[in-house]
Formats: C-alpha cells, structure tokens, sequence
C-alpha cells in the first residue's frame, strides 16, 4: 500500500505538531508535504523579547530547514488557490494533491479594518510589528501609553495583560515609569472570560501596578495626527504610544476557496473535519468553540493525527479532541503564572490557576525547550 499522502497548509504551533505527530507514528506509511510562505516559525510570546529584551527578529527564529524527517517534506511556497472537494492546492511553485488536505494556515491581521490604524502603523501583533516597535518603546521617556484590542476574536486572550506587564516593568527598569500612564483597552469582559479567579489575578496585577483596564470598550476608529481613539461609545482615547490589537480575519485564500462559513471554517469540535470528506482544519482559522491560540492549535493537531492514524490502521476512534490545555501567563517581575483548561470535557469550561512563580517561568521555557527538540531537532 502506497504511503498516506499528507497536505498541510501552514507551519504553525498546528502544522509542525500534526507533521511531527504523523512521521512518529506512522513512519514509512506517510508523507507529509509541509508548506508555509516563511522560512521560519517564531512562537508567539518571544515578541515580547524582541520588544522589551533587545532580542531580533533573527533571534527568535527557528528555521524551517532545520525539519529533518525522510517523510516531511517542507516546501517555502505561498498558497494561492485551494480545492478543497479534490484536496488540492495551487502555489507560486506548483500545484500539490494530496489523500488528506489539512488547512492550518492561521489568522491574518487586517489592519484595514480599524480605520487610521493603518497610518499610524502601531501594531504589535506581527513579528515585524514587534520589532518596529522595539525601537519606539526604547526611546519613549514620558506620555500616555495605550494598549488597544480592536477585535472580538484574537490570538491569545492573556497577550494583551503581558504586554502590560513586561511593559511597565520595562519602564520600571529604565526608571521613567512615573512619568507614563499604561491603560488597555479590550473589547473583551474580563481578562480570562471563563475564569473569575484567573480574571481577579490579572485585573489586581494591573491595579498593583498602576495599569488602567477598560473592559466590554470597542475602538472604532482613530486620528493618527491628533493620537486620539475614537470608542464606539462616544468616548475617546488620547494616545502618545499605540500598542494595537488588529483585527483577525481568515486569510483570503481560505475564504476564496468555500472552506468558510462567517468568515471561519467550521469543524466538528470533536475531529476537525470540514464539511469536505478528507479535509481537516486546525488553530486560528477555525470557528472551533475554543480561544485562538498556539496551544490549541498544537492541541487540534494531535487530535487529527490520532484520527488519521486510527483510520489507516484500522483502529476504533480516538477519544474526542477535549481542548484541555496548559497556558502560560507572563505576569511581570521573571514570573509566570500557570492556567490549566478544559474547554469541551465537561458541562461548562474549567480553569485552575497557580500563581506566578519562577518556577512557572522555568517550566515555560522548557515547554519552548521541548518543542524546539521536536519539531527542528533543536537545543
């Protein structure tokens, strides 16, 4: 039998754990075309580094050559058609079929979409954003400072609070944090929605450290020359430092190509499969009923993998994905604080928290540690 041919779209937290997962346990009897329009993965918190620890772009950057698998085959190629019904995708170097399409090609950030935001090119949320911004908070001495999230759906709910965190300990270090106000902005209700206590954790950080939470508030647009936020509200936000959020939107290639449905594909929560037979969706892009994060989508990614490979084995169903995760909170001062969650298991969706401790710290960087050795055979 001719080895399972496997098509993933994007080398993310999702696409390198479902290759990674497939070449270990199915070995000869796959092949896995891996394709993602960078060179490189970067996770998502090391943005932090590259805006308050002077580390570059180059730094954080784990080269996709570094995959060494007979059975992956990694491709830096940009998407630009996908067929779904045929399980076939169109690139800038060819056309790739596949036995199993998986599509894990994330969110895009659509800066258009918050009118001014645009012009005033604030937004962290990219790595080169990140590093853009590097520059401007080293040299920032005095003003008010406005961390914005311009959209209901974005990655990493706890991201925002960390980069006030590590922002006022920046300040902090640098000893002009009396002279700086630091306020979020969110349209979200809380911190962690499914969470009081975790929620309570973060707000009574902020508190402590001077930081002002402004809750269940949408942007709508702003005037970069005046440095004004205009609220859906009527109220108003002035700003000398913008720290934006943008909004988060399936890339164009998905939706051109009838995956979506509202702007995101949907999946059955306990698979991953689309509507199309042989086609799986994981992480960002999904309409999954779990948050957008790395974790997730590595998470949604074993469950495929278990599903596949329980198919070409023969094998019972594997158990339903449970969108059980551990996630790491930077809560300022070296310290991490520790959610455990499970979002589908259950009833309703639990959360246990561990305060922030260096040992949190220490145990998140060996959750980087490990996944470098896994996926790029990295130390």
């Amino acid at each position: 039998m001719a080895p399972l041919r496997v098509l993933v779209l994007g080398a993310g937290f999702g696409g390198l754990e479902l290759s990674t997962r497939l070449a270990e346990d199915l070995g000869d009897d796959v092949h896995v075309t891996l394709i993602d329009k960078s060179d490189a993965f970067a996770f998502g918190f090391s943005k932090l580094d590259v805006m308050f620890d002077g580390r570059t772009l180059d730094d954080v950057r784990l080269p996709y050559r570094s995959i060494d698998r007979d059975n992956v085959d990694f491709r830096q190629e940009t998407v630009l058609t996908i067929d779904p019904e045929h399980k076939r995708a169109v690139t800038d170097r060819g056309t790739h079929e596949a036995d199993i399409l998986v599509i894990a090609l994330g969110a895009d950030l659509d800066v258009d979409a918050t009118p001014g935001l645009a012009a005033c090119g604030s937004e962290f949320y990219s790595p080169e954003g990140a590093a853009a911004l590097s520059e401007v908070i080293a040299g920032f001495t005095s003003g008010d400072i406005v961390i914005a999230v311009l959209g209901g759906f974005f990655k990493c709910p706890p991201a925002p609070y960390e980069t006030a965190f590590r922002l006022h300990d920046h300040l902090t270090r640098r000893k002009v944090r009396d002279s700086c106000t630091i306020t979020l902005i969110t349209p979200m209700p809380k911190p962690i929605p499914i969470s009081d206590e975790v929620s309570k954790a973060i707000l009574g950080l902020c508190e402590q450290k001077g930081i002002v939470t402004r809750h269940s508030t949408w942007v709508d647009h702003l005037d970069h020359q005046k440095r004004v936020l205009h609220l859906r509200d009527g109220g108003t936000a002035a700003f000398d430092l913008l720290l934006a959020v943008p909004v988060h939107c399936a890339p164009r290639v998905v939706v051109d190509s009838g995956l979506t449905d509202d702007g995101w594909i949907a999946v059955d929560p306990a698979t991953l499969a689309t509507k199309f037979p042989g086609v799986y969706a994981v992480g960002d892009v999904t309409s999954a009923p779990v948050p957008r994060a790395g974790v997730i989508a590595e998470g949604e990614a074993s469950t495929v993998a278990d599903v596949l490979v329980a198919q070409r084995r023969g094998a019972p169903a594997p158990p339903p994905f449970a969108g059980e995760i551990t996630c790491y909170v930077e809560m300022g001062d070296g310290t991490i604080g520790k959610v455990n969650v499970n979002f589908l298991s259950g009833p309703a969706p639990t959360a246990i928290f561990t305060p922030p401790s260096l040992e949190g710290a220490a145990q998140k960087r060996e959750f980087g540690a490990l996944r470098r050795r896994r996926w790029f055979g990295l130390t």
